[in-house]
């Protein structure tokens, strides 16, 4: 086979872990020659990797694929290739529900990538790849990177050993496994030497990282260890699971430069009731106690959370009583979902549960509380002098821009007039105003 007169287009949805697994792929489809387009509408392969976390993630995947499809039906796609985790959780039923699809690839046959796009061409015959997930952590060393040169992610760990009763992740990925500490500090010098100057670190938590391993304090070491790379500025920690957060782990962050003071805390509901019933260890005085320790040990400290509204049993007090809890937090950054009832969840089969209208009322009503206090937050950052990092500039010079608060593509962004910095480079902006969510900035 010529794979160079063969065009491969690639879309990748979901999370940062996807993404890495999607750059894994490109890059082995890349070194076989593969010519990779940007244009997946008329690519001769087009490889779909897909979230299959909630339900609007796998409507979308299934919007996608469908629409390949489509476009498949008129000539203009040769295969149709599903990947990811709407894949390895659907499996045989993925092909045998939506017709037309050349292969589905599970997640223990990614590196497979190369073989299965061959053989969609010398057999007719649909491909399944999807097997029960591994005991060893993936090596993400191999990647093409589709994030920006500047920023790019740091997966420490795969799979998640908690047992909430309304996620679907351990069924998917498995349980979790740590990356060999060596192996990580390869890949993160190896994404430093190709322009990282900003690592994302990422896992289903990453708190529990070396805990397979029987390593203690293993996650605060490996920081230590990251910390110390030439030319690496910022570590953000993403995913960090409330009750793994140790007094070392905030001791390490508090006394690095280079690790950001930015806490990303999935929280899902603060009532006791709920909590239980989504089988989070966690209780609201504990919670309560964290954030005041963290902004205590580490002034100017930035907190993200998520919550989910609407979960079984959420009655019209239990969502007031989390109201109250996020208009007390004040947290910098919240994201809200309502509660899906996900097939081969316990939660989905809860009594109680609540409808639909009910979880998007109550969606609005925290998120206009949080958006105030947002504002809030903002109105006092004027004035006030960011060191931020440059993303993006356009033609008239205005850049975007990330203070430490701000995570790449989640959080909000700072715009930056009269900027004549490139892309990677840090400079200080002071705050003029805001707009919405965005902080309005001027170089200084």
């Amino acid at each position: 086979m010529n794979t160079k007169k063969i065009t491969v287009g690639f879309i990748s949805l979901g999370c940062p872990k996807n993404m890495v697994d999607s750059e894994r792929m490109l890059a082995q489809i890349a070194q076989a020659g593969f010519c990779i387009t940007q244009d997946p509408d008329n690519a001769a392969v087009v490889v779909i990797n897909t979230c299959g976390f909630i339900e609007p993630a796998k409507i979308e995947a299934l919007d996608a694929i469908n629409h390949a499809l489509k476009r498949k039906q008129k000539g203009h796609i040769q295969k149709v290739i599903v990947a990811g985790c709407l894949a390895q959780r659907m499996g045989k039923n993925l092909l045998n529900e939506t017709a037309g699809i050349d292969a589905v690839l599970g997640l223990e046959s990614r590196d497979n990538i190369v073989d299965i796009i061959q053989s969609t061409f010398t057999s007719d015959k649909p491909v399944s790849a999807v097997t029960a997930p591994l005991k060893i952590p993936y090596d993400d060393r191999t990647r093409l990177r589709i994030t920006p040169p500047h920023w790019a992610y740091l997966r420490i760990s795969e799979g998640c050993n908690k047992k909430c009763s309304f996620c679907t992740i351990p069924a998917i990925r498995g349980k979790a496994r740590s990356k060999p500490k060596q192996l990580i500090l390869t890949e993160a010098r190896q994404l430093v030497a190709s322009g990282a100057v900003e690592l994302n670190i990422i896992a289903q938590d990453i708190t529990a990282y070396g805990r397979d391993l029987n390593i203690q304090n293993a996650l605060p070491k490996l920081l230590s260890d990251l910390a110390k790379i030439p030319r690496l500025r910022w570590i953000r920690l993403l995913y960090l699971y409330p009750t793994g957060i140790t007094e070392r782990l905030i001791e390490t962050v508090a006394s690095s430069d280079k690790i950001l003071p930015y806490f990303d805390v999935p929280l899902q509901h603060i009532n006791p009731q709920i909590l239980k019933a989504m089988r989070r260890p966690h209780s609201k005085d504990k919670i309560r106690r964290l954030i005041e320790t963290l902004r205590t040990k580490i002034p100017g400290c930035v907190l993200r959370t998520t919550f989910i509204v609407g979960f079984p049993g959420e009655t019209d007090a239990r969502f007031n009583e989390l109201l109250d809890f996020v208009k007390w937090a004040r947290f910098d950054n919240l994201g809200c979902f309502p509660f899906y009832p996900e097939q081969g969840t316990p939660a989905a089969n809860l009594p109680h549960q609540v409808p639909d209208n009910v979880k998007k009322l109550r969606i609005e009503k925290l998120m206009l509380a949080q958006q105030k206090i947002v504002f809030d937050k903002n109105k006092s950052r004027i004035g006030a002098t960011l060191t931020c990092l440059v993303d993006s500039i356009d033609k008239n010079h205005t850049a975007k821009a990330r203070f430490f608060g701000q995570a790449p593509d989640i959080d909000s962004i700072c715009i930056i007039r009269d900027c004549h910095a490139s892309p990677g480079s840090f400079i200080n902006a002071k705050v003029t105003s805001f707009k919405n969510y965005d902080l309005l900035c001027k170089k200084v």
